[in-house]
Formats: structure tokens, sequence, C-alpha cells
């Protein structure tokens, strides 16, 4: 399968070492305001970065693209992608539809999807996720969208087993103030949020920051705008022959998260397992063969 063509933004991050002093503040600015900063007339973005337009078009060039209106192409590609809804997104998929059996071509995205998220993991963020995760002293909270709630519930499921203090927030958003209200600086939020980013998460998030909490956030390759807040990001590819975006890429990362989790705190772990099994035991919950 054809390896996606990089986002605007990581060409920016990738290529910063190779501009100039004032390239560098165009790019700044594109970052800050992404993608909007990028959407508006050159001349515009020139006076907010404080430069002249030769110097916003030599920026561009140096990143590969033809200039600025290539550039502004990209960005455009880009927030189509992320508006995109499920019946565009099936129609899509059809038009390009190659031969095949419907499992072997979604397999093909997913395993690329795989890859492609693998390769752009920062494994420093996973194991510091993963530090901050098997804390005791933390309390966590979870929270997902309309397609990530089942995220979220996977994650909370297995960390409730592993550790104490693990919270999966209540479907409804008019409920998260009860939540927040026991928010600090020993919190961890962690929210699950793909593109038609949803605006209560994002509330959700501000106000758990404003209160001193840290932010995971797990999202899609071109970012929830909830990445501005965030303390850890993980970013996933979800592209699939589908009306709906794949999830099987995040919920590698939270299983791999999970495990190391377990890893870090074996002995408490392991107590709480066997406490569970026997109660699982006396309810008489699962079949004994």
């Amino acid at each position: 399968m054809q390896h996606p063509a990089p986002l605007v933004k990581d060409r920016l991050h990738g290529g910063m070492e190779t501009l100039t002093p004032s390239e560098r503040r165009v790019a700044s600015a594109l970052l800050t305001d992404y993608p909007v900063a990028g959407l508006q007339s050159i001349t515009k973005l020139a006076l907010q970065a404080e430069v002249s337009t030769p110097t916003v078009i030599r920026m561009a060039r140096k990143l590969g693209f033809d200039g600025f209106p290539d550039l502004q192409g990209a960005l455009r590609g880009e927030v189509a992608d992320q508006i995109k809804k499920p019946m565009s997104k099936h129609a899509g998929a059809q038009a390009g539809r190659p031969e095949g059996h419907t499992i072997a071509r979604f397999s093909e995205a997913v395993f690329a999807n795989l890859g492609h998220t693998l390769e752009r993991l920062d494994t420093a963020t996973f194991d510091a996720v993963a530090e901050l995760l098997a804390d005791p002293a933390r309390s966590l909270y979870l929270a997902g969208g309309r397609i990530t709630r089942s995220n979220a519930d996977y994650l909370f499921n297995h960390l409730q087993i592993i550790r104490p203090d693990v919270t999966l927030l209540g479907q409804s958003a008019n409920v998260w103030p009860q939540y927040l209200l026991d928010m600090d600086a020993q919190s961890v939020l962690i929210v699950f949020d793909i593109r038609r980013y949803e605006k209560d998460l994002h509330k959700l998030a501000q106000l758990a920051k404003s209160r001193g909490a840290r932010l995971v956030l797990f999202t899609d390759q071109w970012s929830s705008p909830i990445a501005a807040e965030a303390d850890y990001l993980f970013n996933a590819m979800v592209e699939a022959p589908s009306s709906w975006d794949s999830t099987i890429a995040i919920m590698l990362i939270v299983e791999a998260l999970v495990a190391e989790v377990q890893s870090k705190g074996w002995e408490k772990s392991a107590e709480r397992i066997e406490e569970l099994e026997s109660m699982f035991s006396a309810t008489r919950l699962f079949r004994n063969f």
C-alpha cells in the first residue's frame, strides 16, 4: 500500500533545522495556529511572522513545496480529510476500490496503519505515559467520544484490574463537572478523540488542565484540537476502506501500555488479580472446566 504523504506540520517540524531564523518565524506562526494560519493570504502570514513575502515562499520551497500555493493546497487537503463525513468516506472508498475480498482490502489498510503508526511513535512518550499510569499516587480518569468511547472503556477495564483509583467518566457531558471537582495536580486525564472532533471533550480537557491535571491524548494522524492542551500525544493512523475510521492502531498502543503498566507494578497487580479471581469463583461468574 502506498505510504501516505507527510503532513505539513511534520514537514515543518522535520525541516526546522534547515531554515533561517526568519523562515523559522514563519514555521512557528504556522504551527502556533495550525492549520488556520496557513490558509490565510501570504501577505497576512508574512505580517503575522514579521517577515517578507519572499521569505514565506523560500520556506515553503525548502520544505519541498513548489511554493506557498502548493503548501496551502496540502493544508486544504488535510482539512478536507479531517471533516470527511461517513457517507463521503464510503463514496471515496468505493470509487478507488481495488480487486479482492473485503477482508483482504481492509486488512491491507489496517496493516499499513499499524506500520505507519509505529514509525511515528515516540518511545520516550510511551515510556513516560506508562510511568505515569503505573504511579499509584495518581488518580486516573478516562473519556472517549462517540466512536472512541469503546477504546476508553477497554483501557479502563484493564487499568482497573491492575491498580486502584481509576475512573471512566460517564457518557453524558452533563455529569463531567462532578469528576472535574476531584481532579488536581495528581490526576491524569486520558482522552480519546479522532476526526469529527468533539467540542465537549475539548472543553473537558481545558477544564482538567486548569485544575493541574496531566493530559494524555490518543488521536488520529491529523490531531484533535485537544493536542494543544496535551502533555502526552499519541497519533495513530485511522484511514480505512469504510464509512468509519479504524481504531486498531490506537488499540495497539493501548494494549502495549497495559502490558507495560502491569509489568511495572506486577507485585501489586498480581495481588489484585488473585483477589479478583477469588471473587469470580465466589460468584460463579465463569465456568470451571
